[in-house]
């Protein structure tokens, strides 16, 4: 259970950083009709000189891919839902397989309607916000197929929690914020299509300080649970996010001055991607539910926190 849902993880991951190859290398109308490529095919052909052979394969390649990734959140579903450990069903698995294929379902319609729109930016930005709840389930899943079934036990202060909870909402933000800067600039699926109508540099200096902030609060997260004692898992998630919004702000600002060059842009987006993963993964770091039980077996006791007492 816990490798497929690691599969069911990558995948969701993986048609994310697809779709932005799509957007980065202009080839969001390559095909320019759905469910069908164009008019007159199902599968990518034909070209024209405004829309070449290649950005029809890219877009229709991001389509098989989705095809794929439900199969994979299909699997996941049927092993949560096979999955008996003592001898009784997990509905909060079952729950939280569900919303991988039922979200890659939503994500096929939002992104029928992303075509329909010539890429209308804001349903480009509603498409990634579904993307990344899919995510933030399949890590959920992820976490949850590894713990008991017993009620959340904090293992920090109820302060440090709400803390690495508000790091997570600004997070999301400065996701959101950067589909705003991408769906400003040049980079925003096809040459023309439509904009967000604001000024480049503006909402650009707008993601910087959002990522300013999320580098502050992350850097006195990590020092908070430092000195609160907190386990040692939480404690080096704190600081492996701390790192990875640094990286991520260097390849920012890289790409700033270097014009956006869209191979970097794409690590930018997979970078954002590893630090939604790791910020979910630190809020569930936060409580314990002792560890899963085996087949046939009973839940195992909580183990001992090592988080100062209040």
């Amino acid at each position: 259970m816990r490798r497929i849902a690691v599969a069911g993880l990558l995948a969701a991951v993986g048609i994310m950083l697809t779709g932005a190859a799509v957007r980065l290398s202009q080839s969001g109308l390559g095909c320019p009709d759905w469910p069908r490529c164009t008019a007159t095919s199902i599968v990518a052909s034909g070209s024209s000189a405004a829309d070449p052979l290649v950005h029809r394969w890219i877009e229709f390649g991001n389509r098989l891919a989705g095809v794929v990734v439900f199969v994979v959140a299909a699997v996941v579903w049927a092993a949560a839902w096979r999955y008996r450990p003592a001898g009784r069903r997990r509905a909060d698995l079952v729950w939280l397989a569900t919303a991988q294929p039922a979200g890659i379902a939503a994500q096929a319609v939002i992104g029928g309607i992303v075509v329909l729109t010539k890429l209308d930016p804001v349903w480009v930005t509603v498409h990634f916000l579904v993307s990344i709840a899919v995510v933030a389930a399949a890590v959920a899943l992820r976490v949850r197929c590894t713990e008991g079934t017993g009620p959340a036990r904090p293992v920090v202060r109820p302060e440090l929690r709400w803390f690495a909870a508000g790091l997570l909402a600004v997070v999301t933000v400065m996701l959101a914020a950067g589909t705003v800067v991408t769906g400003t600039g040049p980079l925003a699926g096809a040459a023309d299509v439509p904009r967000y109508h604001f000024v480049l540099q503006d909402v650009t200096q707008l993601h910087a300080d959002i990522g300013w902030l999320l580098g502050a609060l992350a850097f006195g997260l990590a020092l908070a649970l430092r000195i609160a004692a907190a386990p040692a898992r939480l404690t080096r998630l704190s600081w492996l996010l701390l790192g990875l919004i640094g990286v991520q702000g260097i390849i920012g600002y890289a790409q700033y001055f270097t014009g956006l060059p869209a191979g970097l842009v794409w690590v930018h987006e997979a970078g954002a991607t590893v630090i939604w993963v790791t910020a979910v993964r630190l809020v569930f770091a936060t409580r314990d539910r002792g560890t899963a039980a085996g087949p046939g077996a009973a839940p195992a006791p909580a183990p001992a926190s090592r988080a100062a007492a209040g």
